[in-house]
């Protein structure tokens, strides 16, 4: 499992998604060759590399896989985001949610209140959206800072359920009569709170739990629940 683990950062730090060879992720890796190869088919079996004529390719959703991978195996959090771009985490955090049958849009820009907004991602399941900010941070945060970020996040929130419907911008949930809208925080790595004020701080090794577990505990999180056309802050 460490020579695993050893492997995949290797292959982080010398893929940025483009072509590399087979021979610069070995020098980095210092391990033995058919050590080094074999792992290397492990990965691709895995879905998490591509390997063609001596050459390695992963996309930024292979990268983020891998990322996770290697926290799997106890790499350390700071060392492994620091070869991550945020666009990357976000990518993953997206495709987690189309799994579960969301529909995903993503950095959605609209105006409201006054004040322009941006949202990393809204995911949309009738009657649920889910509205999610991404934070890529490489260590964990101080709990004064955690709760700046949620406040935020919630404050996003609430400017997108009052936002929609509205016909400039076309998300799915615009035309519901009834929606609850969640703000949620992923993170890369844990963090020491698990909910501040009822809004859920997921890492990102946890989404896809999470993400199961949201139509049956939605009533006992922070939510904004519309009934066009009234609001509803619970």
């Amino acid at each position: 499992m460490e020579l695993l683990r050893e492997v995949i950062i290797s292959v982080l730090e010398v893929s940025k998604g483009e072509q590399v060879l087979y021979e610069l992720v070995k020098k980095e890796s210092r391990l033995p060759s058919k050590t080094w190869e074999r792992l290397l088919r492990t990965l691709q079996k895995d879905g998490l590399v591509y390997l063609h004529d001596g050459f390695l390719q992963t996309s930024a959703l292979q990268r983020v896989g891998l990322a996770v991978r290697a926290l799997q195996l106890g790499a350390d959090n700071e060392r492994v985001s620091g070869f991550l771009e945020w666009k990357e985490f976000e990518r993953l955090t997206a495709a987690a949610l189309d799994m579960h049958g969301y529909a995903v849009k993503l950095n959605l820009r609209f105006r409201q209140g006054g004040r322009s907004w941006e949202m990393d991602i809204i995911s949309c399941r009738r009657p649920l959206v889910v509205c999610v900010d991404c934070k890529h941070w490489r260590r964990g945060l101080y709990p004064s800072k955690l709760r700046k970020v949620v406040d935020e996040q919630v404050k996003r929130t609430v400017a997108f359920s009052e936002f929609v419907p509205n016909q400039k911008v076309r998300v799915e949930c615009a035309s519901w009569e009834e929606t609850t809208f969640i703000p949620v925080v992923v993170s890369l790595v844990p963090t020491s709170f698990r909910f501040y004020n009822g809004t859920p701080i997921v890492p990102i090794l946890q989404l896809q739990d999470f993400l199961v577990q949201l139509p049956m505990c939605s009533d006992s999180l922070r939510r904004i629940e519309r009934v066009q056309p009234h609001l509803k802050i619970v």
